[in-house]
């Protein structure tokens, strides 16, 4: 028996009629995005596979298999004067740092495909499922543009990072120009998070002079 206390929720917004052909056609030229997000998901799966390739090649490289370790240096763009014959901390070092990497680029994708699909294309119906990510029960395209600016900011750090461990084989002109696109990244983000701080500002203030 339900309880008299339980609060009524609110009833369906209902159209007054439907919408017309031209607003219709429009509207649904919104699923010309779907290709899009699959095809992401196709990439997607090609850094899997990178991903375990690579992670391969680290775990055959420790076991002394020498076309392993060659193809992780090759990878990893790491040069030296003597040759390595030795899976070493440095190049280690590289080969987490660059999956890693393709972690937080997998993330990013994830980010664009689920949150964009939401936010653009159609709801997901995902509430209560015990799956469901947590910024996805507040997501709208502000959230959304701030949170794949904090993951550029993520993966921009891991290649300046890389970089820096192998910054013999750079040229002083290119670490300089890597920190200087860093730092732009960085100034973006703050950017983006301040305007998205100030709309935000706005539409509460917006609601509470609505409502007096």
């Amino acid at each position: 028996m339900a309880d008299l206390n339980d609060p009524i929720p609110p009833a369906p917004v209902k159209r007054s009629s439907p919408l017309r052909p031209l607003p219709n056609i429009i509207f649904a030229s919104r699923w010309l995005q779907l290709p899009l997000y699959l095809g992401l998901i196709v990439a997607q799966a090609v850094y899997v596979v990178h991903f375990l390739v690579e992670l391969l090649h680290l775990v055959e490289a420790a076991f002394g298999n020498q076309t392993a370790l060659q193809a992780l240096i090759t990878s990893i763009g790491y040069k030296t004067s003597a040759p390595i014959t030795t899976l070493n901390e440095t190049v280690i070092m590289l080969v987490v740092l660059a999956l890693i990497d393709v972690v937080m680029i997998s993330n990013l994708l994830i980010m664009v495909i689920v949150g964009g699909y939401e936010t653009f294309v159609s709801r997901m119906n995902l509430e209560g499922h015990r799956d469901q990510p947590e910024w996805l029960s507040h997501v709208n395209a502000s959230v959304l543009k701030v949170k794949l600016a904090m993951s550029i900011i993520g993966i921009s750090s891991i290649h300046l990072l890389k970089t820096f461990i192998n910054a013999d084989n750079y040229t002083e002109k290119v670490l300089i120009a890597q920190t200087v696109i860093h730092v732009a990244f960085l100034l973006s983000a703050m950017a983006i998070a301040y305007t998205d701080k100030l709309m935000s500002s706005a539409a509460s203030h917006s609601k509470k002079n609505g409502g007096h």
